[in-house]
């Protein structure tokens, strides 16, 4: 079956980076001139997604407006003969058909996707973490869509993390198959040193079939006390595999604040409009 949904859970608190999230969702953070969820949207329309679901909290409507026309704003373009920036905005609203329902509880992510029963029906669907940006010439999401594909699998993106953080992600079981596909048969949220299976963990996407809402019926709070994802697809890897895919990408976590600055230079020095005279000037701050 062809994959035309995504979820992306943008119901976090952000709390990772206030006081900048105190009113503004993180997700809405600019990396340049677009906020960081506007990244993630693209990437999955690239990925040949046509039906996205952002799940939201009390708080953002400030991605809701973002991916709406705005009629005053665009007439006030047109008349200004301000061309390029008209054409830059008015596409957002017709990227996808963008859909969004509110997490009433941020009872964690396995809880925020349970959100997305009725939207995604009975269909294999993607999720894109809305903490992670990732940057390739190949959508992540495309390369994980490829290999449920090829395996009729539930499919996670991942790589492999410093040890020392292992800690702080998750640890999969994996055994490998072929080039960076990986059999997953099992996976801890956040692991203690004596539960480390390896240095792969999930990082910002996966595809997954419609039996995780049955799953994640029977799944109790885990770390934090929070409803985990990655404990649904534990039973979901222990019952019939995963795939992982180490996948192509470089990745940005806009949930803390290095990953922020380091998302926003890298794509600076890489903006047509800004990239040469960003270099410049970091040249002359840094002295190259």
């Amino acid at each position: 079956m062809k994959i035309t949904k995504a979820v992306i859970p943008a119901a976090g608190l952000g709390t990772r980076v206030l006081p900048a999230t105190k009113a503004m969702p993180k997700e809405m953070y600019p990396i340049v001139d677009k906020p960081a969820i506007q990244y993630i949207v693209e990437e999955a329309v690239k990925s040949g997604i046509t039906d996205i679901l952002i799940i939201t909290n009390r708080g953002k409507s400030m991605i809701e407006d973002h991916f709406d026309r705005n009629p005053e704003l665009e007439n006030a373009l047109e008349k200004a003969s301000k061309n390029e920036i008209l054409n830059a905005i008015k596409p957002i609203s017709s990227l996808a058909n963008i859909y969004f329902v509110r997490q009433k509880e941020t009872k964690g992510l396995g809880h925020a996707i349970k959100c997305a029963r009725s939207f995604v029906g009975n269909e294999p669907f993607a999720v894109l973490y809305g903490d992670d940006v990732i940057v390739s010439d190949e959508p992540v999401c495309l390369q994980l869509i490829k290999a449920y594909e090829k395996f009729g699998l539930g499919v996670v993106g991942a790589k492999e993390v410093p040890e020392k953080d292992i800690g702080k992600y998750g640890s999969l079981k994996l055994k490998n198959i072929e080039n960076n596909y990986y059999m997953c048969t099992d996976m801890v949220e956040k692991p203690t040193p004596d539960k480390v299976m390896s240095l792969f963990s999930i990082l910002g996407r996966c595809v997954l079939p419609p039996e995780i809402f049955e799953i994640l019926d029977e799944t109790l709070p885990g770390a934090g006390n929070e409803i985990q994802l990655t404990d649904a697809m534990k039973v979901l890897a222990q019952k019939k595999g995963m795939i992982a895919v180490d996948f192509v990408g470089k990745r940005y976590d806009i949930g803390n604040k290095l990953g922020i600055v380091k998302a926003v230079v890298e794509m600076a020095l890489k903006h047509p409009e800004i990239g040469e005279d960003f270099r410049k000037y970091l040249s002359s701050e840094l002295k190259f």
